[in-house]
């Protein structure tokens, strides 16, 4: 069985970093991923998401140094679910991304240099990617592995 997320979208905010007990770290933030198409009538439309993601260990180290708000990101991770009773006994349910690898896509401050170079870049249908400034080969070298900053593993079972 396979849990496995690949989202590259933009930062919602900060990270949140707390320091447990023990002395572990972990980073909170959120990641927007959207798309965008064409409706019957000829309009572009764009819908977004937004992802919980939690860092934890050497992962929210780097999190705390280098993530900020706007920045255009890879995250891989698995997805998880939990749930809790609020102050008034209501049931709320949790959909979080534990993150495994995170990529930088864009330093702060790239947003411009990337909404530039996105002009330039051909619309992929049924994605914003082009949109976020990044060209297929890029998106291609993140998704399948083949980049100079890819930690995929060779040892895949298929």
């Amino acid at each position: 069985m396979i849990n496995r997320v690949h989202l590259i979208g933009n930062t919602g905010k900060d990270p949140d970093i707390r320091t447990l007990q023990s002395g572990k770290k972990v980073a909170s933030f959120s990641l927007a991923t959207s798309e965008t198409w064409k409706d019957h009538s000829g309009e572009k439309q764009t819908e977004t998401q937004w992802h919980n993601i939690k860092a934890w260990g050497n992962l929210a180290e780097v999190a705390e140094k280098y993530i900020r708000k706007g920045q255009l990101l890879y995250v891989e991770g698995k997805v998880t679910y939990s749930s809790y009773d609020d102050k008034d006994g209501n049931k709320r349910y949790i959909t979080e991304i534990i993150a495994s690898s995170i990529q930088m896509l864009s330093k702060k401050g790239d947003e411009v240099a990337n909404k530039e170079e996105s002009k330039a870049e051909r619309e992929v249908p049924g994605t914003s990617l082009s949109n976020m400034g990044l060209s297929d080969k890029s998106i291609n070298e993140q998704i399948s592995g083949t980049g100079p900053t890819s930690n995929f593993s060779d040892d895949l079972p298929f």
